[in-house]
């Protein structure tokens, strides 16, 4: 490989690149996308070389710290990079994501590259369309360098393990896991192997690897993004969208990739709530006069004392920056209404996608996955529990947030007592516990994502809110009205300027390189 042509110092300071000086620098750790893009202006940098200084952390430090976050390498990408810094000097214009090198969670389909979610059984399985948000950013200019590891057909909020690829681990404490299913993109992005990158969030996917991996993670309303081109778990409920090391950064992607899409019916109830841009929301003094609801039958459900005192920090930083704080915010009859929401329709929806990949896929359906014997062993039982009740599944009504008259009336209830206080977002620890130690399950605890958003369709962001012992990161969620993304985007942006929690992990340094 390219790396092991070079000498490669490590230092804390810079990022070497033809020549290195106080005054021309580029600073590869947390760099976003405005950074990048003030680079390749000043010419001290091309996204040839961007390119290459990612794929060189990967390959240094991907395996040797055992994060295990990478699962395929696009071997096109310096070329891919070379020709958009060629189209720059000829155009002098850069596209929204021109030369942004993106990771990928492994169940989005890319063209040429590896799809395989995780599982052995999909193994060497090439689409030959890329899923629709993946098309979006690529017409952007962006660059997928990598697909990331993730929990084996997304079965797992916990852990992110697949036969695939094994188990990736936590980049700030490799002791303890990266929650799942998302848990590569999570931990590739933390570790600043690539810009940002995608997950997918059935019920907790983005958000809880976003909070274990101090990220911003935004699962925007059903509907406002497509999930065409992305292995279902359960469609009902399934969101794809950014996961990053900023609220700026994980907006520019949502401008990107939101909007109708023909092959997602459920995009249609996107026309018309999609502003111009969502970048204009990104105010330091967002806060102000915002009312934000503290929703204590989450927060004070057997939290970690660490998480508790971080959540009552977070909520005196937020009336600090200008909020109107609600505590407590209380829905009448919330624990009734939670109840009986998930319907799980894996099969039908994982059969239907397969059957749209054509002859070259190497399962045909779910039956065939469970024969071929290979998938992770704690997987066996959600595989044969959907193999034995596919019956009862369609027999089930299961539709989406704008037509299930449970999932209507849980949302109204929640939005009738924001609409009466005139609250604009409510609030609660996307956790109330830190990652779990690697290997124990039993200490799956406080998942505080599955309750509401999954259901409700309404979008819910995660954002960093400190860090509790062993460097273990913690994440506030915001939860808005269905497509009122501009007022989470207002709210998160001005609670992460004004706290400045996210840090990078420790022993991934920037790379010098010298030829």
């Amino acid at each position: 490989m390219v790396i092991q042509r070079l000498l490669l110092i490590t230092v804390l300071t810079c990022v070497l690149l033809t020549s290195c000086s106080k005054k021309d620098e580029f600073q590869l750790t947390e760099a976003t996308i405005s950074d990048i893009h003030s680079s390749f202006k000043s010419g001290e940098l091309t996204s040839e070389q961007l390119v290459q200084l990612y794929l060189n952390r990967i390959d240094t430090y991907d395996q040797s710290t055992g994060i295990n976050s990478i699962v395929y390498i696009n071997n096109l990408a310096l070329e891919q990079a070379k020709a958009l810094d060629q189209e720059y000097a000829e155009t002098g214009i850069l596209r929204p994501m021109h030369g942004i090198p993106i990771i990928v969670k492994d169940n989005f389909n890319t063209i040429g590259l590896q799809t395989a979610a995780g599982s052995e059984a999909m193994k060497g399985f090439k689409p030959k369309t890329n899923a629709y948000q993946v098309q979006k950013l690529i017409e952007a200019g962006a660059i997928v360098i990598a697909k990331s590891n993730m929990a084996e057909w997304a079965f797992s909020p916990m852990v992110t393990i697949s036969s695939l690829a094994g188990e990736t681990l936590n980049p700030y404490n490799i002791e303890h896991t990266t929650a799942g299913s998302s848990g590569g993109t999570g931990a590739s992005i933390a570790a600043n192997f690539g810009s940002f990158g995608l997950g997918s969030d059935t019920g907790n996917s983005i958000r809880g690897p976003s909070s274990h991996n101090a990220l911003v993670g935004f699962r925007s309303t059903i509907g406002l993004t497509s999930r065409s081109g992305i292995v279902p778990l359960y469609l009902r409920n399934d969101v794809g969208g950014p996961m990053a090391r900023s609220v700026e950064d994980a907006t520019r992607a949502l401008e990107v990739i939101a909007g109708y899409d023909t092959t997602d019916p459920v995009t249609k109830y996107s026309k018309g709530k999609i502003p111009e841009n969502y970048s204009q929301f990104l105010k330091k003094d967002g806060l102000i006069n915002k009312r934000i609801g503290v929703l204590r039958i989450l927060s004070d459900e057997e939290p970690n004392s660490e998480i508790a005192s971080l959540f009552d920090q977070a909520i005196h930083d937020l009336d600090s920056l200008g909020a109107e704080i609600i505590d407590p915010f209380v829905i009448p009859d919330f624990q009734d209404l939670r109840q009986g929401q998930w319907c799980a329709v894996f099969e039908e929806d994982l059969n239907t996608y397969l059957a749209a990949q054509g002859e070259d896929v190497p399962v045909k359906n779910l039956n065939e996955v469970i024969e071929s014997g290979k998938y992770a062993d704690y997987i066996e039982r959600n595989l044969k529990y959907f193999q034995e009740n596919s019956d009862e599944q369609t027999e089930t009504v299961c539709s989406d947030p704008f037509t299930d008259l449970k999932r209507i009336a849980f949302r109204d209830a929640i939005e009738h007592v924001m609409d009466s206080l005139n609250v604009d977002a409510i609030v609660y620890p996307s956790w109330n516990h830190p990652p779990a130690r690697i290997g124990d399950f039993e200490g799956y605890k406080g998942d505080n994502s599955q309750v509401i958003a999954p259901h409700t369709g309404q979008p819910a962001f995660t954002v960093p809110m400190g860090f509790t012992t062993g460097n273990l990161p913690s994440g506030l969620q915001v939860l808005g009205r269905m497509f009122d993304e501009p007022t989470l985007i207002e709210i998160t942006y001005a609670y992460e300027q004004g706290t400045l929690h996210r840090k990078p992990p420790k022993n991934f340094p920037d790379l010098i390189i010298k030829e």
